[in-house]
């Protein structure tokens, strides 16, 4: 990989991971570029009309970044998946199910409803 000290350009890859296959781009821009012209540069948008350009959600390295971010020689700009549930609320459920599901043993009183008077 070239440095940016030189002024050579950056050799940088841009990474995109789907359910099946992972699509991947090696570009070759000039110091000083951001993530933002990465992206561009990469053909992303054409290969994938349906992502929502407008607010990516990009990383470096797994690491969460800005598309402003200055990249340097070497860098992987990976773009993340759209979340599609609440990971809070997945993990709530889970757990929710794991208690309906628990088997009490043998001789464990079942729990029941206290009476109001």
């Amino acid at each position: 990989m070239e440095t940016d000290d030189s002024g050579r350009d950056l050799v940088i890859e841009v990474i995109h991971a789907t359910p099946g296959t992972i699509w991947r781009r090696t570009v070759t821009l000039a110091p000083g570029t951001t993530v933002a012209q990465a992206l561009q540069a990469s053909g992303f948008a054409q290969s994938f009309p349906e992502y929502p350009l407008a607010t990516p959600c990009v990383g470096v390295f797994g690491q969460a970044c800005g598309l402003e971010r200055i990249l340097e020689a070497g860098d992987r700009v990976e773009i993340y998946r759209p979340l599609v549930f609440d990971p809070k609320e997945s993990r709530r459920r889970r757990a929710a199910h794991r208690e309906a599901a628990r088997v009490r043993p043998r001789g464990e009183p079942r729990k029941r409803n206290k009476k109001v008077v």
